[in-house]
């Protein structure tokens, strides 16, 4: 998969700025109207999760926005319902909530790693769907990114993360099946995107290999979808080649 072409309107940093500004400004709109705004941030490891996560909160308000980044499962989380500690962190009224990672590794690092059964999966991606169903029936926004890479672009991001002093606490022993296991992973990726992309709550697929162009179309979209006040329409139109709703006919799109 090619690099995406960056924007050269004007400076990375110059969009990011603007952008930030528009996302205050949306934030305003969702404690203004008591939204509870939950997004779902999923990806291959290095696929830049971590930093599209960091600029979409950074001027945030740290009351009302809250990053979930579970660890892994307690032995009572074990024995507990597979979606009660994720709904714990679920948004309130006016609240920005983002998942790094949650529910959905049941369908991906989880079978891929062998640390839940095939009928757990399969279980995952049926009662998936009826549980999303709930939380939009309850009133909260639900809005799904995944962030796909090529293999070489992993491969190189994954090689700068063992060099770099100050990425060290990226490190785990999941990175060394990343590659070996690219396939297990496109599969599971695959079927994970077919089984629980519904209506209500369609995935958005962002080609990642560009991580600065990734992190302003995820903003861009993300802006897309809310009508608040004083919006500049010109910032809020994502790049269609770059992130697109997810369909069984658009899997060739994503990296094999």
């Amino acid at each position: 998969m090619p690099k995406s072409k960056s924007a050269t309107a004007q400076s990375y940093d110059g969009q990011l700025h603007a952008l930030h500004v528009e996302l205050v400004k949306m934030q305003r709109h969702l404690i203004a109207n008591q939204i509870r705004l939950c997004v779902v941030i999923e990806g291959r490891d290095g696929a830049g999760k971590d930093g599209t996560i960091k600029r979409l909160t950074e001027h945030l308000s740290p009351r009302e926005t809250r990053v979930v980044a579970l660890p892994k499962p307690s032995d009572r989380d074990r024995t507990s319902w597979y979606f009660q500690r994720y709904a714990a962190h679920l948004p309130a009224g006016g609240e920005f909530v983002i998942f790094n990672r949650s529910w959905y590794n049941r369908a991906g690092v989880e079978p891929v790693m062998g640390f839940c059964t095939p009928e757990q999966t399969r279980v995952f991606l049926k009662e998936a769907p009826v549980f999303e169903q709930m939380l939009l029936n309850e009133g909260i926004r639900l809005v799904k990114y995944y962030l796909d890479i090529s293999k070489r672009e992993q491969r190189e991001r994954l090689a700068e993360r063992r060099r770099d002093p100050l990425k060290q606490w990226k490190i785990s022993p999941i990175d060394a099946a990343a590659t070996a296991k690219w396939a297990d992973y496109s599969a599971a990726r695959n079927a994970m995107l077919s089984a629980t992309n519904h209506p209500a709550a369609p995935w958005h697929v962002v080609l990642a290999d560009d991580k600065k162009a990734a992190r302003l179309t995820v903003i861009r979209h993300l802006l897309s979808l809310f009508n608040f006040r004083n919006r500049n329409e010109a910032l809020c139109i994502p790049d269609p080649d770059q992130v697109f709703a997810f369909a069984d006919e658009l899997q060739h799109r994503l990296a094999k």
